[in-house]
């Protein structure tokens, strides 16, 4: 009788939420992982996110559902709004919709910090190895070699052997620039972000998702925390977006770079209606981020022999559709089922690669024309300013149909996700 088949031992560069959950998803199935992260401390940093429903089943099935739970708003509408605050669509959202699953808007450093949690309970600590910053690799038959030094000093570390390497080391990936190095930096598409949190009362629903405005001014926004210790008020997630042309000089990848209200607020003066005042949302922000907007061209090939890459090293995307998270954690779920499957690590990452690189080459590229969001400028460039309170001038089928095709691209039409195993929902 011969012998059970050796697991492989996967290495992951990169402990953000793709990297996270996919420990995860390896551990999940007796996969022996571990991870390695540049910073000595993995600390709750960023802003507010959105969970769609088919990456909340993969959270699900990792048994995060009632961690999210204690913090994280589940959605109930999402809602388009043109720049004098009149509606242009409203459609519900996760479990309001009908899906098996929710929608989750939550911090970003409150979810990796449940996934963090996460991994350290099951995996345990030491599989969790900080300030060791990828720098190098080297791949024979027997495996593959990480090297990794400390970012701050730059003196070597330890060099790491596995039978596969992960980059989960984001848009700015080194895994990635080995393998792509003549790629220079990510595109820019000329708009800039600040981000921002406030504390406020509820608007609208209390778990309504707001786009208001058109793709040279808008305005995101969305609650991410209602826990009973806010006493009736919300952590609202807000994204001012404007237009400043390819030249304007910027930083290109810190998201936790500090960014001025003067440079933007004027823009959004007006935009006061009786169901949100949008100045005052910015006004009273905790603090500002600003960031540019940028993505990657999509590559034909991901897998390098023993190494792979995943989440924003793999597919960095615009944020138009609120899927960049989503996209990492179906990677991830993918990713673990494929090395399960193949008794070859090799052959594994290439049927990842096969399941995921075309449909998020396909929404990377559509995120450039803004996605579903892109009935904003429908009703700008289309409205004579003759509708009421609700946009009559684009029929309900059109709207409907931008964002069904958006989630038949991004993988959560209802219908399809609702055929997968599904557990009975809690009630909202």
């Amino acid at each position: 009788m011969s012998a059970p088949a050796r697991k492989p031992h996967i290495l992951i560069a990169g402990g953000g939420i793709g990297g996270l959950t996919t420990a995860l998803a390896l551990h999940q199935r007796n996969i022996p992982v571990t991870v390695f992260e540049s910073v000595a401390e993995i600390k709750p940093l960023g802003v507010g996110i959105n969970v769609l429903p088919h990456s909340a089943r993969i959270l699900w099935d990792l048994g995060l559902r009632d961690a999210l739970e204690q913090t994280a708003v589940l959605t109930g509408e999402l809602r388009y709004h043109s720049k004098d605050g009149r509606t242009i669509w409203t459609e519900p959202r996760g479990l309001d919709a009908g899906y098996a699953w929710p929608q989750y808007s939550i911090h970003r450093g409150i979810l990796q910090a449940v996934l963090l949690e996460a991994v350290r309970q099951r995996l345990g600590s030491d599989r969790i190895v900080t300030e060791h910053h990828f720098a190098g690799l080297e791949q024979d038959a027997d495996g593959v070699t990480a090297h990794f030094v400390d970012k701050r000093s730059g003196a070597a570390k330890q060099s790491v052997k596995g039978d596969a390497l992960i980059g989960a080391d984001g848009i700015m990936s080194r895994v990635r620039r080995i393998f792509y190095p003549d790629e220079g930096a990510p595109s820019f598409a000329g708009l800039m972000l600040w981000r921002g949190v406030t504390e406020a009362d509820p608007f609208l629903t209390g778990r309504s998702m707001v786009m208001i405005g058109h793709d040279t001014l808008k305005f995101v926004a969305y609650p991410i925390d209602a826990s009973p210790s806010r006493r009736g008020r919300m952590l609202i997630n807000w994204i001012a977006e404007r237009r400043v042309g390819a030249d304007y000089e910027h930083e290109r990848e810190d998201w936790n770079r500090a960014g001025r209200t003067s440079d933007f607020l004027e823009y959004f003066r007006d935009w006061t209606f009786d169901w949100l005042s949008v100045p005052d949302i910015i006004e009273r922000a905790s603090a500002v981020f600003e960031f540019p907007m940028i993505d990657r061209d999509p590559v034909d090939r991901w897998t390098f022999d023993r190494t792979t890459l995943l989440g924003d090293a793999a597919h960095a995307m615009r944020p138009n559709g609120s899927n960049g998270a989503s996209q990492a954690i179906l990677d991830a779920e993918a990713l673990a089922v494929a090395v399960e499957k193949h008794r070859d690590v090799r052959e594994a990452l290439e049927d990842y690669q096969s399941v995921r690189q075309p449909p998020t080459a396909k929404l990377t590229l559509d995120n450039r024309k803004t996605g579903p969001e892109r009935v904003l400028q429908m009703i700008e460039d289309r409205c004579a300013g003759r509708c009421g309170e609700v946009h009559a001038c684009i029929p309900r089928d059109e709207l409907a149909e931008v964002a069904q095709r958006y989630k038949r691209l991004a993988g959560f039409d209802k219908d399809s996700l609702n055929k997968l195993n599904a557990p009975e929902p809690k009630p909202v």
